[in-house]
């Protein structure tokens, strides 16, 4: 059976073959160390792996805020380009958000504008919706020797982040995005000394979101994806403790398609007896399992889901080909 991502490289191939959104240049085959992929665009033009609406948008955004670009953008896999594409258009359509965010909540949301946010570079003045790559306060205790932390780049970083409404309440969720990614061995030990000093006293109760009565320790999360779901989770429960952006509750929302079953892989030996995969697995780790929340991206944009507009939805169907069931072989 083919992987999810080998079938994602070809069908992205194909449509930077195809795509009537790219340029001759998009459509010639890029290179990474001196060797030539079908599924790379040439760097220099690696605006074309966004979605046309945002390509000027979402460099001038980064650039505003200081964010750090993953080194491989013009890959056509880039979960970073990828959450993008998906998320991008929202951050300025309120009404548009709405709609999305209440598919993922089963019921009615009021978006609000995320602080310290503010402005999207080519609307005057106007409110942004969601953030991305974001940071908060430093809770975590991650600022670099030079007293500086970079959105993207040696810190937690939630790939985007939206504010809410719900039941009377601000609420505050980062987003955490996949897409072909997949893992396996327990991260280098040499970072362990380091990570140990950082977060031990912030990974569980009462000072922690993850339950200190299942004789786990901080070990068992040094695998990904565990480890940064955990740092997601300790940076919202540190959030809520502080009230931050006026939220009441903060929460950590996993967004990727059911299709990747490699991601679902439980890499913990500790962590197998909890359940079959990763997303069954993370809540029944926290004191408020409530503030986990996971959606299949096929769900929300698929087929008769949802999108800013007609030619956002078109663009996401003709692209990622896993939203259309008929088109992908889950593997």
């Amino acid at each position: 059976m083919t992987s999810f991502s080998a079938q994602q490289r070809e069908t992205q191939s194909r449509w930077r073959e195809e795509s009537e959104t790219l340029s001759q240049s998009g459509r010639t085959h890029g290179q990474y160390r001196g060797k030539t992929y079908p599924f790379l665009l040439q760097s220099e033009v690696w605006q074309e792996n966004l979605y046309p609406s945002i390509r000027e948008l979402a460099p001038a955004y980064f650039e505003d805020r200081s964010i750090v670009w993953h080194r491989m953008r013009h890959h056509l896999l880039s979960s970073q380009v990828c959450c993008l594409n998906f998320l991008m258009p929202y951050a300025g359509n309120k009404g548009a958000l709405e709609r999305l965010l209440s598919r993922v909540f089963g019921e009615e949301v009021e978006a609000l504008p995320v602080q310290g946010d503010e402005g999207l570079p080519t609307q005057d003045a106007g409110e942004s919706y969601i953030g991305f790559e974001w940071i908060g306060g430093d809770h975590l205790g991650e600022t670099s020797k030079s007293g500086r932390r970079t959105r993207g780049a040696n810190c937690t970083s939630a790939d985007a982040v939206v504010r809410i409404r719900r039941q009377g309440r601000v609420e505050v969720w980062l987003i955490e995005w996949k897409y072909t990614e997949s893992y396996g061995p327990p991260l280098p030990a040499a970072g362990n000394p380091t990570r140990r000093s950082r977060y031990e006293r912030l990974a569980f109760a009462p000072d922690g979101p993850i339950r200190s009565d299942l004789g786990l320790t901080l070990e068992d999360f040094f695998f990904e994806p565990f480890y940064q779901l955990l740092r997601q989770q300790m940076l919202a429960w540190r959030m809520q403790k502080a009230k931050e952006q006026g939220s009441e509750r903060v929460g950590v929302l996993h967004l990727a398609p059911r299709a990747n079953l490699a991601f679902q892989k439980v890499t913990s030996k500790a962590l197998n007896p909890y359940g079959r995969t990763v997303t069954e697995i993370w809540p029944k780790l926290l004191v408020d399992p409530t503030l986990f929340r996971s959606c299949a991206l096929e769900d929300l944009f698929g087929t008769g889901g949802e999108a800013v507009d007609l030619l956002h939805h078109s663009y996401l169907l003709e692209r990622y080909s896993f939203l259309s069931p008929d088109q992908v072989e889950a593997g």
